[in-house]
């Protein structure tokens, strides 16, 4: 919700319609604010998680949330509203480090990509709630509003058990049992607790420190397939397109509300990526993901030659305002296929125990400088060249992507973590198989 905030809310901001009035460039500044923030999350919690523990981690990160919501309702000036967003983004860099990894710890082989593309999904549906509640409430009701959801979280998140992987890592075998007791619902989970306890001890022969992530060769493969998938997914420009969705439909020019628009967009990019959820384990990550940037990069380009030809020609194009409406939809509804959910998903699948929270710490501060950049740059270049320029670099981009995805990114369907290692290193064959029998 916080990064959804934006959309609706700038446009108040920018127009004076708030008690809060800014400039293009300081509503910039604040789109991204959180951003900077997760840059200083993410390196806090990846020297924490494995201390606190995953459950902790995430429900400590919602009164940062609570507190910035609280702020945002009652700030008296532009610096204030920095201030809250930046608190919000350290909480995302806690939660974004450590809810990938508990979900790919928890999660059987089979709906490990259901669950994991939950993350997107209800990321997704935050931002969209933003956008409903922003749009027909004022800035102050609207943080109030939004306030309640930090609380919910914490109320019910409480009863979730932790990590059996984080219980074995700490030695608390009995503590791992129970844990992983409830989340199989079944009483004999040894075959999977003696799995994990051998694949834990391997992994841990050595403590894990962060420049394993660059001297080790697994590792160093994984860190590859973690930028391209990341950078790919934040360079289509989906986290621009997030922060200035209302003000795109605006300068669209189109007959339909830009609220009704946005509340469209992220309605349908709600819907499809439910669906990817639902399909991801049966067709697979890299088909889903090549399938995804592909149709991105068309539609993207759709959205660009639209805007050069409304900008830079003597063409009427009062007959077809409804391309870049039909352009940004269709944008949405092929990212949301693929790269909306798994470069998430497929953080809590790729590093080993022992480097997991400093890759993932890696990973949230890798796409909170690269979205920080593309979101500074769609405004710089709208701002300076036209809205064109920016969908014509963003459909680039995604052509450059998909290259190194057919190239580099392997496929992660079905397999246990310990599979995925061993897939990584080509030091042994998968087994999948047997970790499905014992399933």
């Amino acid at each position: 919700m916080h990064y959804g905030w934006p959309s609706p809310s700038l446009p108040k901001l920018l127009n004076g319609s708030s008690p809060v009035a800014v400039t293009n460039d300081e509503g910039s500044w604040m789109a991204v604010m959180p951003l900077l923030g997760a840059l200083l999350g993410s390196l806090i919690v990846g020297t924490t998680v494995d201390i606190f523990g995953r459950k902790r981690t995430i429900l400590i990160s919602s009164l940062p949330f609570f507190t910035a919501w609280m702020m945002v309702a009652f700030a008296p000036s532009v610096t204030v509203i920095y201030v809250a967003r930046f608190i919000a983004g350290v909480a995302d860099g806690w939660v974004f480090t450590a809810m990938p990894m508990y979900i790919g710890e928890i999660a059987d082989p089979r709906i490990r990509g259901l669950l994991g593309s939950g993350v997107s999904v209800t990321w997704i549906f935050g931002i969209l709630l933003i956008n409903v509640i922003g749009s027909y409430l004022s800035i102050t009701v609207a943080a109030l509003v939004s306030s309640c959801l930090p609380l919910i979280a914490m109320g019910s998140f409480a009863f979730m058990p932790e990590s059996p992987y984080y219980l074995l890592m700490r030695g608390n075998a009995e503590e791992a049992k129970r844990s992983l007791q409830r989340f199989r619902g079944l009483s004999d989970v040894d075959a999977e607790l003696n799995r994990v306890t051998f694949a834990i001890r391997a992994q841990n022969k050595n403590a894990g420190k962060f420049l394993d992530l660059f001297r080790n060769k697994v590792n160093r493969r994984a860190v590859l397939i973690m930028m391209i998938l990341r950078g790919a997914q934040q360079l289509s420009g989906t986290t621009a397109v997030t922060f200035y969705a209302q003000s795109i439909f605006i300068e669209a020019g189109d007959h339909i509300s830009s609220e009704v628009a946005t509340i469209i967009y992220f309605g349908v990019q709600l819907t499809l990526a439910c669906f990817c959820s639902s399909i991801v384990d049966k067709a697979g990550r890299r088909p889903l993901l090549i399938a995804s940037i592909t149709g991105s990069a068309l539609f993207l380009f759709m959205e660009g030659a639209y805007f050069y030809i409304k900008a830079c020609t003597h063409w009427n194009v009062e007959a077809f305002t409804l391309v870049p409406v039909i352009g940004l939809i269709g944008f949405v509804v092929v990212f949301s296929l693929g790269m909306q959910t798994i470069p998430i998903l497929m953080l809590g699948e790729l590093f080993s125990s022992n480097v997991k929270a400093f890759a993932l710490c890696l990973a949230d501060i890798y796409f909170s400088i690269i979205a920080t950049v593309v979101s500074k740059f769609f405004q710089i270049m709208k701002d300076s060249f036209g809205m064109y320029t920016p969908f014509f670099a963003f459909s680039f981009s995604c052509l450059v992507g998909l290259v190194l995805i057919v190239l580099f990114v392997p496929e992660t369907k079905g397999k246990t973590l310990e599979d995925i290692q061993a897939s990584l290193s080509e030091q042994s064959e998968p087994t999948s198989q047997e970790a499905s029998n014992l399933s």
